[in-house]
C-alpha cells in the first residue's frame, strides 16, 4: 500500500478488504466511509499503518454462527441461523445489538459491528464493539414461538456471552419482549443474575430512558449542529422513516423542541401528515406499533392522511431529515430530492441509512450531515449507562439519565467538530466522527500490544 498519497492509500486498502472479504457489499461501504475519512490523517500520523492498526480493526476479533432449532405452535421444526461478531475489545468488552430479520447475513453483522466498535469510542465510555442476530423474522410469530426461538437462540448465545465479555442489547426484531425471554435463559442455564443483556425491564435491571434514549439521541444531536448556526428545531418541518422505537421517540423529542414532525413509515409505505403529528396521534402510532404490531398504513386510515405505498417520506418537503429505519434508505436520488427540496440537517437515527451516493452528496452539498455511529450513539450510551446501574446495584432517575444522555450527546458533538472543522469553519461531521472514534480505539490497541 502506498503509505504517502491519502487517495492511492484509500484506494489499495478498498481492493485489500474487498480481495479478502468478497461479496460483502454493506461491509465494503461502511469500511470504505471510514478509510476515505481516515486516510489522510493516517499519511500524517505513520505511527498507525506501521502498527498495521486499520488492517486489525477490519478483522473481526471472533466470528459465531450456529444453527438455531425451534418449533411453532402446530409442533412444525424450523431452523434458523445465527451470529455474534465481536469485532474489538481494546476499550471494552463487546457491546452491541441483537437484530431478527429475513435479511440479515455476515456481511451486514459485520458493517454493524465495525461501525459499533467507532460509536461506542465516541461515547466515551469503557465499551467494545460487536453485533449479532438472526434471520428469524418475528412477525407474525406468537409470544410462545417468540419464545421458543429466543431461548433456542439464547442458549447457544450463553457460551459466548458475559458481563465483562460481550453485553447484547436489542436492535431490528428485539425489543423488550425478546431481551426478556433471552435474559430469562440466560438466567437458568447459568444460575446468575447478572447485568449480561441490557434493554431489560426496569424492574429486573432495566434502565429508564432506555426505550427512548437512541430517537432523544439523535435530536440532541441534530440541535447541537443547528446551534453551531445559531438555529435550532424549533419551527423546522421534520420527515422521520420509520415507525419503531427510534422513530417514535425522535418524533416525541422533536415536539419537546418545537418542530413538527410529518412523516412515519414501515417496510410498505409512507404517512404524511401536512398537519404534523402531536402527542394525541403519537400515542396512536404507540398503541398501533407496540401494542398489536400494526401497520403504519393504519394511521392514514384513522387521521385521514396521505399514504405513500411502497415509498420512503424523502419526496416530502422538510427542513430536517431524520431517517430512523434501517440501511442504505436514502439513495442518491433520494438525496437529491431531499436537498432540492430544502432539506438542510440529515441526522442519522438508523445504522448507514444513506448509501455510499447519498453521503458523497450531503458532504459536498455543505448542508449539517451526521453519520449514524455519531448521531445515533444515544441508545448505547444509556445501554452502557445500564450497565453501570447494574454494577452498581442502584437506579437512576428518569431525569438524571435524560440529563446524561444529553451530556454524552453534546460531548460527542464537540469532539466531532474537534476533528471535523474545515478551515472555513464549517465541519465534517463524517470525518470528525471517524478520526474520533479511531484514535481512541488505535491508541488503547498500541498500548496492549500485538493481540
Amino acid at each position: 500500500m502506498n503509505f504517502r498519497d491519502p487517495a492511492q492509500y484509500t484506494e489499495d486498502f478498498i481492493s485489500y478488504l474487498k480481495a479478502k472479504n468478497p461479496r460483502e457489499n454493506e461491509f465494503h461501504q461502511a469500511v470504505s466511509v471510514v478509510v476515505e475519512s481516515l486516510a489522510e490523517f493516517l499519511v500524517k500520523n505513520p505511527r498507525y499503518l506501521q502498527a498495521k492498526i486499520l488492517e486489525r480493526m477490519v478483522e473481526p476479533e471472533r466470528v459465531i454462527m450456529f444453527r438455531v432449532p425451534w418449533s411453532d405452535d402446530l409442533g412444525n421444526i424450523h431452523v434458523n441461523r445465527g451470529y455474534r461478531v465481536e469485532m474489538n475489545s481494546a476499550i471494552g468488552p463487546y457491546k452491541g445489538g441483537l437484530r431478527f430479520h429475513p435479511s440479515v447475513n455476515l456481511s451486514i453483522f459485520k458493517f454493524l459491528a465495525f461501525e459499533q466498535v467507532l460509536k461506542n469510542s465516541l461515547t466515551s465510555l469503557p465499551m467494545g464493539g460487536g453485533k449479532g442476530g438472526s434471520d428469524f423474522d418475528p412477525k407474525g410469530k406468537s409470544d410462545n414461538e417468540v419464545m421458543r426461538f429466543c431461548q433456542s437462540f439464547a442458549t447457544e448465545l450463553s457460551r459466548h456471552i458475559g458481563p465483562n465479555t460481550d453485553i447484547p442489547a436489542g436492535d431490528i426484531g428485539v425489543g423488550g419482549r425478546e431481551v426478556g425471554f433471552m435474559f430469562g435463559q440466560y438466567k437458568r442455564l447459568r444460575n446468575e443474575f447478572t447485568g449480561v443483556f441490557t434493554g431489560k425491564g426496569i424492574e429486573w435491571g432495566g434502565s429508564l430512558i432506555r426505550p427512548e434514549a437512541t430517537g432523544y439521541g439523535t435530536v440532541y444531536f441534530a440541535e447541537e449542529m443547528l446551534k453551531m448556526r445559531g438555529d435550532s428545531i424549533k419551527g423546522k418541518t421534520v420527515a422521520i422513516s420509520g415507525s419503531g422505537n427510534v422513530a417514535q421517540y425522535a418524533v416525541e423529542k422533536v415536539l419537546d423542541m418545537g418542530g413538527k414532525p410529518v412523516t412515519l413509515s414501515d417496510s410498505n409505505g409512507t404517512i404524511y401528515d401536512p398537519e404534523g403529528i402531536d402527542r394525541k396521534k403519537l400515542e396512536y402510532v404507540k398503541i398501533l406499533k407496540n401494542g398489536y404490531r400494526g401497520r403504519i398504513k393504519e394511521y392514514a386510515e384513522e387521521y385521514n392522511v396521505t399514504y405513500f405505498e411502497n415509498q420512503r417520506p424523502w419526496s416530502v418537503k422538510c427542513d430536517v431529515a431524520l431517517p430512523c429505519a434501517t440501511q442504505n434508505e436514502i439513495s442518491g436520488e433520494d438525496a437529491d430530492t431531499l436537498l432540492g427540496n430544502g432539506c438542510f440537517v440529515v441526522a442519522e437515527g438508523a445504522n448507514m441509512p444513506s448509501t455510499y451516493e447519498a453521503k458523497h452528496k450531503f458532504l459536498e452539498a455543505g448542508i449539517l450531515y451526521a453519520p449514524g455511529k455519531a448521531a445515533n450513539a444515544g441508545g448505547v450510551a444509556v445501554s452502557g449507562l445500564e450497565m453501570t446501574q447494574n454494577s452498581m446495584r442502584i437506579n437512576w432517575t428518569r431525569e438524571e439519565v435524560d440529563q446524561k444522555l444529553k451530556t454524552i450527546m453534546v460531548n460527542i458533538h464537540n469532539t466531532c467538530v474537534k476533528y471535523g472543522q474545515n478551515p472555513d469553519g464549517s465541519v465534517n461531521y463524517v470525518k470528525g466522527a471517524n478520526i474520533a472514534g479511531f484514535v481512541k480505539v488505535a491508541n488503547s490497541m498500541i498500548a496492549q500490544g500485538l493481540v
